[in-house]
């Protein structure tokens, strides 16, 4: 009384190709996401790796803050840059986000 007698359904007819449209919109979305981000940003940190590992003594740098100035050392993960007469930073190898041309910095 208080439930309802459920009446049978016919079954629904089954596409073959149904469950692939149903994935195909999400696959595309996938597919744009790689090629619109994904894939630049892969390229974008390969090459500032090869620009990081390329880095020597008498370069000169600009770091991610502005600081620009002139590699005076080296070691593993960090450099050490003069950017001033007398005066001399020490920071992460991964800060350095441009190498300017030789003699950019003259007053150095």
């Amino acid at each position: 009384m208080l439930i309802s007698t459920a009446h049978a359904q016919q079954a629904a007819t089954t596409d073959p190709m149904g469950g692939f449209m149903q994935l195909l919109p999400i696959i595309l979305m996938f597919v744009v996401l790689y090629f619109l981000m994904i894939r630049p940003q892969m390229k974008r940190a390969k090459e500032h790796k090869a620009l990081i590992e390329a880095i020597a003594k008498g370069d000169e740098v600009v770091t991610g803050g502005g600081i620009a100035g002139r590699v005076t050392g080296i070691t593993d993960s960090f450099l050490i840059l003069e950017i001033a007469v007398g005066v001399e930073v020490r920071l992460q190898k991964q800060a350095v986000t441009v190498v300017l041309p030789k003699g950019t910095l003259k007053a150095l």
